[in-house]
């Protein structure tokens, strides 16, 4: 189903459509944009709606006995001159109601010709049978960046407040404009009317808008919008994987990648738990300028917000609005799997069908980075050259990876680094992952804090001796992961 735009719709009214159903949750700014097209059109005037309360009315004027929907289609037949009707609650009355449905294809066939076109606005796709040969079906996306660029435009002259802000802030309508992306105008409306109540800088502002926008996809309930400042300069090792992005960025330039001017399609990173593949896609998002928004495969298959395929188009839409962004899919085989694929028709086959055709279609720069941790369940499909750019293989970390590792986590713990044997800590923790050498500082400097004194290199020493690594308790399936990885996914590690 394609999106409502002004064009689009000028569009139907030029090849003689005259009849719309619009699925949409957000009737105002939908009646805005169909009176912004209106206005284009001459002898068209502003648009004449109707609803089960009120009847039709144009301009804020009622027009008396319209309230039965019936009088109201017969007004607009009679009617002599361009019409655009928007009919609202016309959705509710029109099951098992023969008569209306038959007024509503009168009215359609009786405005052919005449400048006349319906546009009926709904909550569900559903439309009578019979009217599916003369309705032509839209639905209503989140505001592009030019919808919301004209909205900001005109809060400015009608908020003084907001204008002199613009003028002590040259940059902050258009960082807004940015930081806006993926929420509805109302949310914009409400968060910059919140701001009166701070200094309006840019960097308040821009802050505001992406809070709004995490509560909203939280309360969504399938997206979260990732707010992690984690840079390259927090991630030990993974040469490869750094490279990569430093050629796509030297290629395109920062500001270029950060607009998605050739933004690349996306990165699988699989690999051994805990050895930094969520931390790796965060310093994606903050290398590149770009929002993070992680989708939860789980919750997608809940059934809370309606079917998986439903969910997950949803989701979709959600990052085309937000783009140019980072979709980070967490343990994407949890919810795409090879089982899911076999079933014949399940609703992991038909997820997997979103999932690939969205992959291959999408227009918005929208950078998928997806994590796995057992690659074997993935398909095929999902694995070929052309859904992602790059396939990369984090293992458990070397000597000097080891190393970098200690002297990050020390030195974020505000650690004096010169008292420690970095080389010793990194010897001795062969076989660990990133996150066990998190945990074992972080152990370390609890013990020594509960005892009143700094941390010493003994206290990092006796957390490593009691520190099983995963790499032991699970080898089998490590060298089952690295298995598969040889040959046939980058290793994130060492250099190109």
């Amino acid at each position: 189903m394609e999106y409502l735009t002004q064009q689009q719709f000028l569009r139907q009214i030029s090849i003689g459509v005259t009849l719309l159903h619009v699925l949409t949750e957000n009737e105002r700014r939908c009646e805005r944009l169909l009176s912004q097209a209106a206005a284009r059109i001459k002898g068209m005037g502003s648009p004449t709606s109707w609803t089960c309360t009120d009847g039709l009315s144009r301009d804020g004027e009622i027009i008396p006995g319209t309230a039965d929907p019936l009088k109201a289609l017969d007004f607009a037949v009679s009617h002599p001159g361009p019409l655009l009707l928007i009919l609202k609650d016309i959705h509710c009355f029109w099951r098992d109601n023969p008569v209306l449905v038959r007024k509503i294809k009168d009215l359609s066939c009786a405005s052919r010709g005449k400048g006349k076109i319906t546009v009926i606005f709904g909550e569900d796709e559903w439309t009578p049978f019979c009217l599916r040969e003369e309705i032509v079906h839209f639905q209503q996306g989140l505001p592009d960046i030019e919808e919301i660029r004209t909205f900001l435009e005109q809060f400015r002259q009608t908020d003084p407040s907001f204008a002199k802000a613009c003028e002590t802030e040259p940059n902050l309508l258009e960082r807004l404009v940015v930081a806006a992306r993926g929420l509805e105008l109302v949310d914009l409306e409400r968060a910059i009317r919140t701001l009166r109540m701070m200094d309006m800088t840019s960097s308040d502002a821009v802050g505001s808008l992406l809070e709004n926008k995490r509560r909203i996809l939280r309360q969504s309930g399938i997206m979260e919008l990732i707010l992690d400042n984690s840079g390259s300069d927090q991630l030990g090792g993974m040469e490869n994987l750094k490279y990569w992005l430093k050629r796509r960025e030297s290629a395109f330039g920062l500001e270029g990648i950060s607009s998605g001017i050739g933004l690349p399609k996306g990165i699988l990173i699989m690999g051994v738990a805990g050895c930094g593949k969520s931390l790796l896609v965060k310093t994606i998002a903050t290398e590149w300028r770009l929002p993070l928004i992680r989708l939860d495969m789980s919750t997608v298959y809940s059934g809370i917000f309606g079917s998986p395929e439903a969910s997950l188009n949803q989701a979709f839409k959600t990052a085309e609005a937000v783009a140019p962004c980072v979709l980070w899919i967490d343990e994407i085989e949890s919810g795409i799997t090879t089982h899911g694929f076999k079933s014949e028709g399940g609703a992991s086959s038909r997820v997997l069908g979103s999932f690939l055709t969205w992959m291959q279609e999408k227009r918005e720069p929208v950078f998928v980075a997806a994590t796995a941790n057992a690659i074997e369940m993935l398909p095929a499909e999902v694995l070929r050259k052309g859904r992602f750019d790059e396939i990369f293989y984090v293992g458990l970390p070397d000597t000097s990876a080891r190393e970098e590792i200690f002297r990050i986590h020390l030195a974020n713990r505000e650690t004096g680094i010169s008292a420690f044997d970095l080389k010793l800590l990194a010897g001795s923790t062969k076989g660990f992952s990133g996150a066990e050498i998190e945990q074992v500082v972080h152990s370390a400097i609890f013990e020594a804090r509960a005892d009143q004194r700094p941390m010493s290199q003994q206290d990092l020493m006796a957390m490593v001796s009691r520190t099983v690594p995963l790499s032991i308790t699970m080898a089998e399936q490590i060298k089952k992961i690295e298995t598969w990885a040889f040959k046939r996914a980058v290793p994130a590690a060492g250099s190109m």
